[in-house]
């Protein structure tokens, strides 16, 4: 069974920076792709940035410029350095990861980061 953990969410000042972690239970490349994703309360969920088995990244507009997604297929690990955070990146963050070789999404259970003063 496909684990996900997240780790490195927290309170952050507006411009401040923090550094989400995605432990995998089974190396990132048996995933394509990998991604972080984000729901803020009362909204949906929606796509931050993702990073394909051969390393091709893309983000969502509003992350563009702050935000790298990246991946350490030595530690099974995906990150996303988050750096000039506003209030409006306050959310969830899930890890996700497509397995493609059936078709299967795996989630994890999320980290909250707070951007407030």
């Amino acid at each position: 069974q496909v684990q996900l953990v997240e780790s490195g969410g927290g309170l952050v000042q507006p411009g401040g920076s923090l550094r989400l972690a995605c432990a995998a239970s089974v190396s990132p490349l048996s995933f394509n792709p990998m991604g972080w994703y984000r729901q803020a309360p009362g909204k949906e969920r929606e796509l931050v940035a993702t990073i394909t088995r051969v390393g091709t990244t893309n983000y969502a507009d509003a992350v563009k410029g702050r935000f790298t997604i990246s991946r350490d297929n030595a530690k099974n690990t995906l990150y996303l350095q988050m750096n000039s955070l506003e209030a409006e990146d306050t959310a969830v963050y899930y890890c996700y990861a497509h397995e493609d070789a059936f078709g299967i999404p795996y989630w994890g259970k999320g980290t909250l980061v707070t951007v407030s003063s």
